[in-house]
């Protein structure tokens, strides 16, 4: 019962006056502009506050979100609206009569709130919460222009360079096809490396038949020259055929990739670039007071730079897709010869073309009983 009562009491629009009549008084007029105030230029437009100074209950003097103007261009926050008057602390009586009144009616005293806070707290908590504002208002603004660029929604146009987009979405095809053809070439070398190793098991396994088995010695002798020289012209094809594997890797994951991540920075340049200039255009098209024109000239130096910042980006994406065809053509060029020449002489049987091979291509294999490397050789 009482804490309906006091509920009421905390949210009654009405004022009362000393007397216990009803009556307007002018403090608390005040304080609710002040309060009004408050809410706008607050970090939190939907954050709900006492009015009734310190006691729970509904709030008022909230202002909803669907009062709020829309923002006069592109990428700008709504400002907060400026004093409209010297800060007022509420007014303790009226909270003191109204708690008073509320004990009276429950059957049980209540003490009288403690007087509000001094006018230069409420001062400071305003400037932290402006302060705090503006560090959101600028990172928004940068954020809304890049992810909710107006030609998003029809409000602007999209710089396109057909040529140089045309290359790009070759690029990335050209790597996805790049990509499949490593995955596959990787497969192979595994599979073909247990081939090779089951041949150096089977020939093994020969070899001791044959000296366990005389009436099969020659028999058992012959197949186990055979699988050691498979197993000798398999390392040597495994040896191109990884040759091959790394510099598709390379070519695909370190080449194409270092070009494609320029291409994201162009991108990227493009949409603020495009952001900045529908900005000014509108800026350009409305009315020339004061206020316009300052933002007029800042909006002109932001398009500027970003302009700036595209061009070069685009020159860079240019200039690295060219370097890039002409370095995947003579990769290529060398790397499918090999791979041609060196699966060709295994399953021809001729181990004096594939060894030449290798020579050709400058492969060098390693020794089987070679000692490893130490890690400083390998820095």
């Amino acid at each position: 019962m009482s804490d309906g009562i006091m509920s009421k009491a905390a949210t009654m629009e009405i004022p009362i006056s000393s007397n216990g009549d009803t009556g307007s008084l002018p403090e608390d007029d005040g304080l609710e502009q002040d309060l009004q105030q408050v809410m706008v230029s607050g970090p939190n437009l939907n954050e709900t506050s006492i009015v009734s100074g310190g006691y729970g209950g509904t709030a008022e003097g909230i202002i909803p979100t669907s009062t709020i103007k829309a923002p006069p261009f592109p990428g700008c926050l709504v400002q907060p609206h400026p004093p409209r008057g010297p800060s007022v602390s509420p007014s303790a009586s009226a909270a003191s009569r109204m708690a008073n009144q509320a004990g009276t009616s429950a059957g049980s005293g209540l003490h009288q709130p403690h007087p509000s806070p001094a006018v230069g707290g409420e001062e400071v908590v305003r400037g932290i919460a402006v302060e705090k504002f503006d560090i959101v208002k600028k990172w928004g603004i940068n954020t809304y222009k890049v992810s909710c660029f107006p030609g998003r929604f029809g409000r602007g146009s999209r710089t396109v360079d057909l040529e140089l987009e045309t290359q790009i979405e070759l690029l990335r095809e050209t790597k996805r096809k790049y990509e499949c053809v490593l995955q596959l070439a990787r497969a192979f070398t595994n599979h073909f490396y247990s081939l090779v190793q089951t041949q150096h098991a089977l020939g093994d396994a020969f070899a001791d038949l044959s000296q366990k088995s005389p009436e099969l010695q020659e028999e058992f002798g012959y197949n186990a020259e055979t699988q050691k020289l498979l197993c000798k012209n398999g390392e040597t094809l495994l040896g191109a055929v990884n040759f091959f594997v790394s510099s598709i890797n390379t070519l695909v994951n370190k080449t194409m990739e270092d070009t494609l991540m320029t291409v994201k920075q162009y991108e990227t340049a493009r949409l603020e670039y495009d952001a900045y200039r529908t900005d000014l255009e509108e800026l350009s098209m409305g009315p020339r007071d004061a206020s316009t024109l300052c933002r007029l000239d800042a909006a002109q130096n932001q398009f500027q730079s970003h302009k700036d910042k595209y061009e070069k980006l685009r020159a860079d994406v240019a200039i690295k897709l060219k370097f890039l065809e002409e370095n995947k053509i003579k990769v290529m060029h060398k790397q499918l010869l090999l791979f041609h020449n060196a699966i060709s002489a295994y399953f021809a049987g001729n181990q004096q073309q594939l060894e030449q091979t290798l020579k050709q291509f400058n492969i060098k294999l390693k020794t089987p009983g070679a000692e490893k490397p130490s890690w400083l050789e390998e820095q």
